[in-house]
C-alpha cells in the first residue's frame, strides 16, 4: 500500500503523520486490496472557526476509486471522521464485490 500524506497551508508534522498512518491502517486491516492512499490535509482561511480544518482522502482499491472528505474545527477530529467515512465505504465496496451468486450455484451443483 502506497501512502501519501500532504498538507496545504500547513506543515505535516511527524506526530500528525503518524496519527494519520495509524488511522489509515484500520482500513487496510479490513480490506487488504488497497493499492494507493492519498491524504490531503488543508487549513482553510475562513473567518469562521468551525469547519476550518479539512481532510480529504482518495483510495485506489482494486477496480475502483473511493473518495471522502471531512471538515472540523480540530484537524485530528477531521481525520477521525474521515477514516470513519472511508471505513464504511470500504466495507460497502467489499460486500458488493463478493460474488454471492457463485457460491449459491456452487452449493446447488454439489
Amino acid at each position: 500500500m502506497n501512502l501519501t500524506i500532504s498538507g496545504h497551508h500547513l506543515e505535516v508534522t511527524p506526530a500528525l503523520r503518524s496519527y494519520v498512518t495509524s488511522k489509515i491502517d484500520r482500513i487496510s486491516r479490513h480490506f487488504d486490496q488497497v493499492v494507493d492512499v492519498k491524504v490531503l490535509l488543508t487549513v482553510e482561511k475562513q473567518k469562521e472557526k468551525e469547519r476550518r480544518q479539512r481532510a480529504e482522502c482518495n483510495i485506489h482499491v482494486k477496480g475502483n476509486d473511493l473518495f471522502a472528505q471531512s471538515a472540523h474545527s480540530d484537524l485530528y477530529a477531521a481525520v477521525d471522521e474521515l477514516v470513519d467515512k472511508l471505513d464504511r465505504q470500504v466495507g460497502r465496496y467489499k460486500t458488493k464485490r463478493q460474488d454471492h451468486q457463485a457460491e449459491a450455484a456452487k452449493r446447488y451443483l454439489q
